[in-house]
């Protein structure tokens, strides 16, 4: 009997669940846009655990360039351990939170709030602790997520932050760059990895590189791989691999990187050819024909717009990782006894 596994389902509905957000939640998206310009916002605070820190990785590079907002990821200690909560002033603050249950997210959020502030909950939950210590809601309207491993939940997230960037920009182009998405992600989705995956046959660990938008693809894909395959994998921009940390490529050691076209692509591809004369397995997840060098394996990317490419460039990475747990024996939607709710304070 063939055992059901959740996870693979998971990464199949993501091009769906992204396309019902964009069709759906125009309404509280534009209601929170509004408030965050009715109060006159010049920074933002972005308050995350796991999966849902890496799409805050993703809002603070969109919010900067978009809209050249300071953003920054908050500290939560300080607000529940250390009683020393920042002192805002027309700053938009966001909460995202997959379960909504995270205490130190809430916390954040509900302190901004009193201190009359605009804050937004970005939730699969929308009746969460977090969804009511905030003044607007994104809900991302996943449905369960069953496995362990948080994929559809990650991808509509970053969804609901594009959108929101957009929406503050009030910039028709970028709305049509939305709507292109869910094909490029159906498109991805339906395509073969194992080239990929035979890259990381055999290893304890990795670096995985991504720069610009896709910094968040880094370490969302190195996430995935930890958790789901046990590799140990590191994320870096390649613009700080370059420093020390490229002594740990090695034969042993492979380098996954995300090179899309744009701005970040001719530093990712100079990290890659580093690692190539390292010696250095190589996968490429890249947008543009050639973009891998001699020796290394290439995935390519349907190409959507350079600023919403963490949509489509994660999907691979997380088939990726699915398809190592299931090599190893690993669990697939329930490895090494993780739990799908974790809080903390």
């Amino acid at each position: 009997m063939v055992t059901r596994e959740y996870l693979a389902e998971e990464i199949a509905e993501q091009p769906a669940v992204v396309a019902d957000l964009i069709a759906g939640a125009a309404e509280p998206v534009a209601n929170a846009a509004a408030a965050a310009r009715a109060a006159r916002v010049s920074s933002v605070l972005v308050a995350a655990r796991g999966t849902s820190d890496n799409v805050a990785r993703y809002a603070q590079h969109i919010f900067g360039r978009l809209l050249r907002l300071p953003v920054a990821l908050a500290t939560p200690s300080l607000t529940t351990l250390y009683g020393a909560s920042p002192r805002l002033e027309r700053t938009l603050v966001i909460g995202i939170s997959q379960s909504g249950e995270s205490p130190d997210v809430g916390a954040v959020v509900a302190d901004a709030r009193a201190q009359g502030q605009p804050t937004i909950a970005v939730t699969n939950a929308p009746r969460s602790p977090l969804a009511s210590a905030a003044e607007h809601v994104i809900d991302i309207g996943a449905g369960v997520e069953r496995s362990v491993a948080a994929t559809k939940t990650y991808t509509a997230s970053l969804a609901a932050v594009a959108l929101l960037a957009a929406a503050l920009a009030d910039d028709d182009a970028l709305g049509e760059d939305l709507a292109a998405v869910p094909a490029a992600m159906a498109e991805q989705v339906a395509r073969d990895v194992a080239g990929g995956a035979r890259v990381l046959d055999g290893v304890d660990r990795c670096v995985v590189a991504g720069r610009g938008p896709n910094y968040a693809t880094a370490f969302e894909g190195a996430l995935k791989l930890k958790e789901l395959t046990g590799v140990a994998a590191e994320p870096f921009s390649p613009a700080d691999l370059m420093h020390g940390p490229l002594a740990v490529l090695e034969p042993a050691t492979p380098l996954l990187a995300v090179a899309v076209a744009g701005p970040a692509l001719d530093s990712v591809l100079a990290a890659v050819r580093a690692a190539r004369e390292r010696s250095a397995p190589c996968l490429v997840l890249a947008d543009v024909p050639p973009a891998a060098p001699p020796g290394c394996e290439e995935i390519r990317l349907a190409p959507v717009a350079e600023w919403l490419s963490p949509l489509v460039a994660i999907l691979p990475l997380q088939a990726i990782a699915a398809r190592l747990a299931r090599a190893r024996g690993v669990a697939a939607d329930a490895p090494f006894g993780l739990t799908k709710v974790t809080r903390t304070v």
